[in-house]
């Protein structure tokens, strides 16, 4: 029930992505307006932050789920019936806002009931499963392609999958009386609490009754004294400026890999195939690591995963700069290309671990919204910034900017990580 709906949205997705440009070509779009078109699902999730933190504060996990999850159905509607480029374009924004709520619930969930000992471990398994499901949706829409000839077979497997989003969150088990139930059973002083902790919930004047004791959440999550949204971001300025920076940075070499890669291949003279093929085995490379990411921050410490990831990128991406015009580029290019998979796949569930530990525990919703935000906005840039770079000077230039902008991250992550995050105990 913590894993499986996400699996599930991040399939459905996953599967849609592909082909938001197709549609909007045969919707009468040119190479530009469809690329467009298809940044209105980032630029949906960048909108739905920190909304999402507002309504996980208020309603809680499991209702925002359900209300962003039944959104994305309609949205996937949308995307099979639209006809024309304005209402497409709006599908795929809400698309991309109800990925936001849908993450940023999840993310809340498992902040606030995941004990600090493996929290990296349950988050890079959360992390994993948006990997697995944006890895495979590819593939199930190319064979649905193939046996059915409609880019729509596609589109309907993504409602199917969304729509199982929202029956497994709404009539499945739910978590988190799980979790109470089992508190429970196991503890009487524990169970005590957490009867404290519901009537809480229904009344903020005994909102001091139970001592903060730093230790994690296993009720429902406080919402009458729930602090705004940029009320949060404000008490939160200083870490948001200085480690969320780093954390834009490492999102911003991240989404750089899945830009670059591509135009790298194109731009050196490769086929199709054999650029699939590369960044296929980045990708398995890097969804091959994510557990563990996890095991190495909770061993470790965040450093251990983080430095090496953003030292790995950094460094691969300047190297790869000056391999355009050598004999071997083919041969670099594929190296490389492993090298940026295995940097990425260590630091499989970086950011959310470092936002859960940064994190009130007991209203985490406002700050998460903040530091989604600020992460997604750093991913967002950087295929802006690869495009104008590469428009006025060259390819080669501007992966040499994004592999600097990596070891940048990788010093602001020494410099604020042993700061800010306390070493595993």
């Amino acid at each position: 029930m913590i894993y499986g709906p996400t699996v599930l949205f991040a399939l459905g997705e996953g599967a849609v992505i592909p082909l938001i440009p197709v549609i909007a070509s045969q919707l009468g779009a040119g190479v530009a307006l469809a690329a467009l078109v298809s940044s209105a699902l980032v630029v949906g999730q960048l909108c739905g932050n920190l909304p999402a933190g507002w309504a996980v504060s208020r309603i809680g996990e499991r209702w925002t789920m359900v209300i962003g999850g039944s959104a994305a159905v309609l949205a996937s509607l949308g995307l099979v019936l639209a006809p024309n480029l304005a209402t497409l374009t709006i599908a795929v924004f809400v698309l991309g806002f109800c990925a936001a709520v849908f993450g940023l619930a999840r993310h809340s969930f498992m902040t606030t009931r995941i004990p600090l000992s493996f929290r990296a471990r349950a988050l890079s398994m959360l992390g994993g499963s948006f990997r697995l499901g944006v890895f495979v949706g590819p593939f199930v829409a190319a064979a649905l392609l193939a046996i059915f000839g409609d880019e729509h077979a596609a589109i309907w497997f993504a409602l199917i999958c969304l729509a199982g989003v929202v029956a497994l969150v709404t009539f499945g088990p739910d978590p988190e009386k799980e979790a109470a139930a089992a508190l429970a059973g196991s503890d009487p002083v524990a169970a005590s609490l957490g009867a404290t902790a519901d009537s809480e919930a229904q009344s903020a004047a005994g909102a001091e009754l139970i001592e903060d004791t730093g230790e994690a959440i296993t009720g429902p999550v406080r919402t009458a004294d729930a602090t705004g949204v940029f009320r949060t971001m404000w008490q939160h300025r200083h870490v948001l400026a200085r480690l969320g920076t780093a954390a834009a940075l490492l999102s911003a070499v991240r989404s750089a890999r899945q830009v670059a890669l591509p135009l790298w291949g194109v731009s050196i003279g490769l086929d199709a195939t054999t650029i699939a093929l590369v960044v296929g085995i980045s990708g398995a490379l890097d969804f091959a690591l994510f557990y563990a990411s996890g095991q190495v921050m909770d061993r470790f410490g965040r450093l251990w995963a983080a430095l090496p990831a953003l030292i790995l990128m950094g460094c691969g991406f300047i190297a790869l700069a000056f391999t355009h015009d050598s004999d071997q580029a083919a041969m670099w290019y594929a190296m490389f290309a492993a090298v940026l998979g295995v940097g990425n796949g260590i630091s499989s569930g970086i950011l959310m671990t470092l936002g859960a530990d940064l994190a009130p525990q007991r209203d985490p919703a406002a700050f998460l919204g903040s530091w989604r935000t600020l992460t997604d906005a750093g991913g967002a840039a950087a295929p802006l910034l690869i495009s104008a770079i590469t428009a006025i000077f060259s390819l080669a230039l501007a992966t040499g900017v994004i592999g600097v902008i990596g070891l940048i991250g990788a010093v602001g992550f020494l410099r604020w990580i042993p700061r800010y995050i306390p070493r595993p105990r």
